[in-house]
């Protein structure tokens, strides 16, 4: 039996799993980095965890197993023809040659690709936009990243940088400061972090309880079940901005799915109720209409799923 190694590194830990070759998990492992993030670390912990993996799977009676490759999703700027991680903030590397440290490590062929798009991949290939033809995601946290998926196979764009959604400049005066370097960037306006700033500035203002602590997005909708109506206000107008950015994007693309993903997600009522509403205001009638609008379905599972799919595509081609 065919199995691929999905691995989806982030800020703090990394996720693991074999998957089979209809995006199944067969089992799957978990590690904290701490403030080890090192390159190195990293390359070899994960070594160590696919031969535990196998183990548990042979203790488990799945011995005829054969792990044909790997995918590995990194958050940061990546370049695939050289296989080296130009950037990656959250982690600290720069110019990392990763992709052959792990090849050096595990011993299979390792393919690597920019952690939103592996979720979107994931997404695309057994979750929410299973079966459909042009795949635009947007997760919704930090930030906002973004992926395309076209006829099951990933849109990376001349340099990878394809479906960066959460930097539209759509406030093209008095923006807020982005980290890109930008002012009014989608994500400025419509990502968790943006829902938390613009809630604490409201709160400052005493429009919002001052003896709530606001440190997640989670608590702003707390407040706006709770009946605070400045609290539903923010959530709207974050609604708003990212159905107005979404109609951007599907203009462009004509996806006959948007997968949202994120904890945002989860707020139906709250959040994608508005933000449909405002995606179909802006975007052209022809295009809303083929567009179907869905949650996320693979939750944290999406990257692993994506990365090993990945790797499956990479051995076929």
């Amino acid at each position: 039996m065919d199995a691929w190694f999905g691995i989806d590194i982030g800020g703090t830990s990394v996720k693991t799993a074999l998957v089979d070759s209809q995006g199944t998990i067969l089992v799957q492992q978990s590690f904290d980095t701490g403030d080890n993030r090192g390159e190195n670390f990293i390359a070899v912990r994960i070594a160590q965890v696919l031969s535990e993996l196998k183990d548990k799977l042979t203790k488990n009676g799945q011995d005829n197993l054969e792990v044909r490759g790997a995918g590995v999703g990194i958050p940061g700027f990546l370049d695939l023809d050289t296989g080296m991680v130009a950037e990656a903030v959250n982690l600290g590397w720069v110019n990392v040659p990763f992709q052959r440290m792990l090849e050096d490590q595990i011993g299979i062929p390792v393919s690597m690709e920019n952690d939103a798009n592996l979720a979107a991949l994931g997404e695309a290939f057994a979750g929410a936009g299973a079966g459909h033809r042009v795949v635009l995601c947007a997760t919704v946290g930090t930030g906002i990243g973004g992926g395309i998926v076209v006829d099951g196979v990933l849109h990376r764009g001349v340099n990878g940088m394809a479906g960066e959604i959460g930097h539209l400049v759509v406030q093209r005066e008095g923006g807020v400061p982005c980290n890109c370097g930008h002012n009014g960037c989608l994500e400025t306006l419509a990502s968790a972090t943006a829902i938390v700033r613009t809630a604490r500035e409201q709160q400052a203002k005493g429009k919002l309880p001052q003896d709530t602590p606001i440190i997640e997005a989670k608590d702003v909708f707390d407040l706006a079940d709770s009946g605070h109506a400045t609290a539903r206000q923010v959530i709207a107008d974050a609604a708003e901005w990212l159905g107005y950015g979404l109609s951007l994007a599907a203009i462009t693309l004509n996806p006959d799915v948007i997968v949202i993903g994120g904890g945002v997600s989860k707020a139906n009522e709250r959040f994608l109720v508005p933000m449909q509403r405002a995606f179909e205001r802006y975007s052209l009638s022809r295009v809303s209409e083929v567009a179907h609008v869905r949650a996320a379905t693979l939750s944290n599972d999406a990257g692993v799923i994506g990365a090993a799919r990945l790797a499956q595509q990479q051995a076929l081609a």
